[in-house]
């Protein structure tokens, strides 16, 4: 199997080019995140990807930081940051376990459609309760590729095989849930937005 950091740093230019596909949902999601946020929020968004949310976002926070595991990823965001002049946004190429070294705290933590591409989710998960302050909020939104039929899931091994797709949990809303509780997170708010991808808010 392809490593991840690998499998995006070769996807990174014709992920950039990919459209979102249900604009309406993704709107709605933008704005119940925006309601945790305020001018004086520090952010770290993990699994940027291209940069687009955060540079959404960033004009209604003091800071956000915004790491993704692929080099080729961060480069393509930057750019796209300076050409709209955005200035509050620090992109670094980072996993998880790195950033807890840094000993930063952050108001919010955003996780987007990247959960499921964890290696180990248990320890990520209870990374990202440590690099939390006290009341801060947790925002994902996943696959729950545990709901979707078994060809489907076979499907995605033999990609992952042959080096088409990357690493990805098998995870079912009920397991999700149920590691965020464990770690510690209460969860506020739930919204499963189709049957395989859910979008939550779970505070610390």
């Amino acid at each position: 199997m392809i490593s991840s950091k690998k499998f995006w740093d070769k996807s990174a230019k014709k992920y950039v080019k990919t459209t979102i596909k249900d604009e309406i949902t993704y709107q709605k999601k933008l704005s119940i995140t925006q309601q945790y946020l305020n001018k004086e929020s520090e952010v770290l968004e993990f699994g940027c990807g291209s940069g687009g949310t955060a540079i959404i976002h960033a004009p209604y926070v003091k800071q956000i930081v915004a790491t993704d595991i692929s080099e080729k990823m961060i480069e393509i965001a930057q750019k796209k940051a300076k050409e709209c002049n955005i200035k509050n946004i620090i992109f670094k190429q980072s996993t998880l376990d790195e950033l807890i070294l840094h000993n930063q705290d952050y108001d919010a933590i955003l996780g987007l459609n990247v959960i499921h591409l964890l290696d180990d989710l248990d320890s990520s998960i209870h990374y990202i309760y440590k690099l939390l302050k006290n009341n801060g909020v947790f925002i994902s939104s996943t696959s729950l590729i545990g709901e979707v039929n078994v060809v489907f899931r076979l499907l995605i091994s033999m990609m992952q095989f042959i080096g088409l797709a990357p690493y990805v949990c098998v995870l079912t809303k009920k397991q999700l849930i149920s590691k965020l509780i464990k770690a510690g997170f209460y969860v506020e708010l739930e919204w499963q937005t189709s049957r395989e991808s859910i979008f939550i808010v779970a505070k610390k």
